[in-house]
């Protein structure tokens, strides 16, 4: 999979036609109302699989997705959906709740039911579709999650991984660990509905079962802070440091050197970047969370074979 629609490549007469059908077939039936027809349409849907996972982006000019009672009769997807906000404001009607969800904000949409979702003018928006039985939840659950989703204190967590995933699907969909990385959509997905819900019949059971992967995804969105370490990162869960060291340990996972190990790689992309070109080894080495320069670059050349300086100049000669 990956781009499903582009109507840039579609006569005018075609394109509404066209962004109805392939709306259908990468998330629900649903009527699409255009902001602006004929060629003034604009749009680019891209769908990508990580599992039993969905990676579904679009783009488009001004638009309503409004799927109806009857339509949700008749094709009941037992699907939720996470969409995080890209570009422009985001209108979300569903089960008698209205929000509206600003760029970098998140919204959850059960699939089998009506819905009324907007934007107008440019817009764009990234989600992850989840099948409801991998939650573990129910339905009723789920749905009172939706409502209350910016007050679990696992929201931005969860929004910024959902934001990087799908600004990565491309990348991600081919990579070996595909379907890992879809259970970790799904469980972090899980712990935010399940906190978010307040019902501690399942936000117990499920925040203890995905604590290893809300570690996992906390230490990866707090690479370039140098304060990030075991402390920082059992407060944030509220554990002690030895409850957290024991999860690791479980898991067969040295955290310090897991760190480092993500840090360096981040650095070495970064060093291999034209537009960073003019910064020096020490700023990319800080901002990757190494306060001493001289630390960073031992490090790196046992992991590497390679100084930093070395490799920037292979990787930009290349």
């Amino acid at each position: 999979m990956g781009i499903i629609l582009d109507t840039a490549r579609l006569p005018a007469r075609d394109r509404a036609e066209a962004v109805s059908a392939a709306m259908g077939y990468a998330a629900v039936p649903c009527h699409v109302i255009h902001e602006d027809a004929g060629p003034d349409i604009r749009t680019r849907m891209e769908l990508w699989q990580l599992g039993d996972v969905k990676i579904f982006s679009t783009w488009s000019s001004g638009l309503r997705l409004l799927r109806t009672p009857k339509q949700a009769r008749q094709d009941a997807a037992p699907v939720v959906a996470l969409s995080v906000q890209k570009l422009a404001d985001g209108r979300q009607e569903q089960l008698a709740c209205e929000r509206l969800v600003p760029p970098g904000e998140m919204l959850v949409m059960d699939l089998s039911a009506p819905y009324d979702f907007s934007w107008s003018g440019e817009g764009a928006v990234g989600c992850v579709q989840v099948p409801i039985e991998a939650l573990g939840l129910p339905v009723d659950v789920v749905r009172r999650a939706a409502q209350h989703l910016p007050a679990s204190p696992l929201y931005r967590l969860v929004t910024d991984h959902i934001s990087q995933v799908t600004q990565d699907a491309a990348r991600l969909s081919d990579h070996p660990a595909a379907t890992t990385l879809g259970t970790t959509v799904t469980e972090l997905a899980m712990a935010l509905l399940a906190s978010a819900a307040e019902d501690e019949r399942y936000s117990r059971p499920v925040l203890a079962e995905t604590l290893l992967t809300r570690i996992r995804a906390h230490v990866r969105s707090h690479l370039t802070d140098p304060e990030l370490g075991p402390v920082s990162i059992a407060a944030a869960h509220n554990i002690s440091v030895r409850h957290l060291y024991k999860i690791c340990a479980q898991a067969d996972l040295s955290l310090e050197q897991w760190i480092i190990g993500l840090r360096l790689h981040g650095a070495r992309e970064e060093l291999a970047r034209p537009d960073s070109s003019r910064r020096s080894i020490s700023a990319v080495a800080r901002q990757w969370g190494f306060r001493d320069p001289a630390h960073f670059s031992r490090r790196f050349r046992a992991a590497y074979g390679l100084s930093p300086s070395e490799w920037r100049r292979a990787a930009l000669s290349a």
